[in-house]
């Protein structure tokens, strides 16, 4: 029995396939090296009681998540899931993998994270490679929920959202500026917190004030991330994550004022992502049909 994971840094979807091809679909936190410790991957899903009942019986586990960027910290993950599933053989590699393999059409193109944070690449079908660095929710994540999370909580402590926003915003949320500022600057993962503002925003996705910035911080992620590419304007260019989809009306007018075709929104990356493997990396080692 295999693990294939898709995992961002707010949650992390699992499909469990076995011998007969079947699959089984589980769902936990998201797992993100930067943020969590091996010692909280084993934790959190030895809590997973359904998990647990096939956890011996697992051969090898397939993970994809944000921070799983260098040996370092891929060996942190590995080494809480290997505390999990005692008798499988533990691969993991980057989100941006992933969104690479759950968006090939069997031609190359430039493949785009737009979640809790953001990235790209490029997939030539063999190898994936980056022209920009992911800087994370203080430098970069430009059109992630984090990125607009930040934006909303400025505005708001600023005084500058419009104010029958406002006061939705305080109805909803309750929360004066220290427990923003102490959620922010004291407590950990802050840029799933930050993230956490999305609905908010998609509640009022109709008002011109959040528009306009959905669509200036989708023009933004492309000016860096897409636009890095030489052949952008000629390539597929395919998105994952579910802002993606929500927003794909001012993603389509920020890709336009640039010149950018998009070929391609998912949502849910993983179901690509089993059929990817099924395809091209696992077709040996379960029967098929």
């Amino acid at each position: 029995m295999i693990f294939i994971v898709e995992s961002g840094s707010t949650k992390s979807d699992w499909v469990l396939i076995d011998d007969k091809n079947n699959q089984s679909f589980y769902s936990t936190m998201g797992f993100n090296p930067y943020f969590h410790s091996s010692d909280v991957i084993e934790s959190e899903l030895k809590k997973n009681s359904h998990m647990m009942m096939v956890a011996y019986e697992i051969t090898e586990v397939y993970f994809y998540g944000a921070g799983c960027s260098s040996d370092k910290m891929n060996a942190i993950v590995e080494n809480g899931l290997q505390r999990v599933f005692l008798n499988a053989k533990i691969h993991v590699d980057h989100d941006l993998v992933a969104c690479a393999y759950s968006t090939y059409l069997g031609r190359p193109g430039i493949s785009c994270i737009i979640g809790t944070g953001s990235n790209s690449c490029y997939f030539d079908g063999k190898e994936v490679s980056e022209v920009v660095p992911a800087l994370g929710y203080i430098l970069g994540d430009e059109g992630s929920g984090s990125y607009f999370g930040k934006k909303l909580l400025a505005a708001y402590l600023y005084h500058q959202l419009p104010a029958h926003l406002a006061v939705d915003f305080e109805t909803t949320y309750e929360m004066d500026k220290d427990a923003i500022v102490d959620k922010v600057y004291r407590e950990p993962n802050a840029n799933v917190f930050i993230s956490s503002f999305m609905p908010f925003i998609a509640k009022h996705s109709d008002e011109p004030y959040f528009q306009a910035m959905i669509e200036a911080g989708f023009k933004h992620f492309m000016e860096v991330h897409v636009c890095c590419y030489p052949n952008y304007k000629d390539a597929d260019i395919h998105f994952v994550g579910s802002l993606a989809g929500i927003f794909r009306s001012a993603l389509d007018r920020a890709a336009a004022l640039l010149g950018v075709s998009v070929t391609s929104v998912i949502r849910k990356p993983v179901e690509g992502l089993v059929n990817y493997h099924l395809k091209y990396i696992l077709k040996d080692k379960i029967t098929q049909g």
